[in-house]
């Protein structure tokens, strides 16, 4: 990974370019996860991440974290995000869904993003915050420098506070899709100032209220090749072989933190509940029932599975990109095995904490009923549809019928 100082790239000074160390930036998420906590309501009214969150995340720079150094962010690896992102998720979902959303937005573009982009965005006094629907939304089509398209988005995570927003935009040409070499339609994303999108609202869930979700539009308009990337065929312009495994495996990266923070923030409600709780008609404490000890061992258990295997999987894909040696299909296709089943795990856990919380899981504002609401929504994402589990089953099923096995 080079110094900013030798890319040529105008960046903002020190200290943003220190290295620091997982356990530094994971007690850094620590350091304000009380805070955090303490906001979730005035970030689940008002709909977005509140200003005193914002502040808290902009002074520890976990906005920056995963950042490529060349553009002065910082360069963490895939797995230390994950660490940063579930701390947030654990002191609150909504928080943890932003700051998901920023952090790998930025980054992304920090890393595809041309030289020309790459000194307006990231080399002014005000570091820069993404967010954005890099699936396509509108449609484009080349012209003289560069691509002029429109298009109409939802779910804009972390748009709220965000100063360049993204949009993928289906490539046209001659009034139909360009495509790929292996038939799929090309999508650029391309990146525009605020100042140059329409937002519309409509953020009104029954879970992760707070990321700010809001509609947008990017209006018809030239955005100059520097400032867009292809959504799928992708070379790392800086930051290193981490981003050689492509936006997939960041979004991957990114929605498997949601669960693992969700989940043992339920975990943690349930266990103070049920050390000071008693049941209608019992005369013992939640924890003293045989049947609560049980279902909560066997939910504990799959908590620490779910969070083991996904760090590992990450961790061994993340490790053969930073070798040099390729990535086989198998390493990639856990990725998305690993999201979308600890998306199964974690609602099952959420189930059984807001079951057992009774009364206290329903009365606002309530910690574990919030989990629950913001579980249920976060299994929705297209990143954890239940195809996946489905779709990577014959590269696995390779795996296991091959020599090596």
């Amino acid at each position: 990974m080079a110094p900013a100082a030798e890319t040529g790239l105008h960046t903002p000074a020190s200290p943003q370019t220190t290295k620091i160390s997982h356990n530094e930036w994971i007690a850094r998420a620590r350091q304000i996860a009380p805070l955090i906590r303490a906001e979730a309501l005035n970030t689940e009214q008002g709909n977005t991440l509140s200003p005193a969150s914002i502040a808290a995340m902009r002074d520890t720079e976990l906005f920056w974290a995963a950042v490529p150094v060349e553009v002065g962010g910082h360069g963490c690896r895939l797995v230390t995000a994950i660490g940063i992102m579930e701390e947030i998720a654990f002191a609150d979902g909504s928080s943890g869904w932003s700051l998901m959303a920023n952090k790998l937005a930025t980054a992304v573009a920090g890393a595809f993003v041309g030289d020309d982009a790459a000194h307006e965005i990231f080399g002014g006094s005000e570091r820069p915050i993404l967010a954005g629907m890099f699936g396509p939304g509108g449609k484009t089509q080349a012209v003289e420098g560069g691509y002029r398209g429109s298009g109409k988005y939802s779910f804009g995570s972390g748009c709220g506070h965000a100063n360049w927003m993204g949009g993928g935009m289906f490539l046209m040409e001659n009034g139909a899709n360009k495509l790929l070499p292996n038939g799929a339609p090309q999508v650029r994303i391309c990146f525009v100032p605020r100042d140059k999108v329409v937002f519309t609202g409509n953020w009104n869930v029954t879970g992760l209220s707070g990321t700010g979700s809001f509609d947008y539009e990017i209006p018809d308009q030239f955005v100059p090749e520097a400032f867009t990337m292809e959504r799928t065929e992708l070379t790392p312009q800086r930051g290193g072989a981490t981003f050689d495994l492509g936006l997939q495996s960041f979004g991957c990266a990114g929605h498997a933190a949601m669960a693992l923070g969700i989940a043992r923030r339920a975990l943690q409600e349930i266990a103070l509940i049920s050390t000071s709780k008693k049941r209608v008609a019992s005369s013992s404490l939640i924890s003293e029932s045989p049947i609560f000890r049980h279902g909560f061992s066997v939910q504990e258990s799959n908590y620490q599975a779910m969070r083991a295997y996904v760090l590992k999987a990450f961790d061994d894909a993340e490790r053969l990109a930073e070798s040099g040696r390729p990535v086989p299909a198998e390493v990639r296709q856990r990725l998305r095995q690993a999201t979308a089943w600890s998306h199964n795990v974690a609602a099952g856990i959420v189930d059984f904490c807001h079951l057992w919380g009774g009364s206290a899981s329903i009365r606002k504002p309530t910690a574990l009923g919030r989990c629950m609401q913001d579980m249920h929504v976060a299994t929705q994402h297209i990143f954890v549809d239940q195809h996946i589990l489905a779709d990577v089953a014959p590269t696995l099923l390779e795996h296991w019928t091959g020599p090596d096995v």
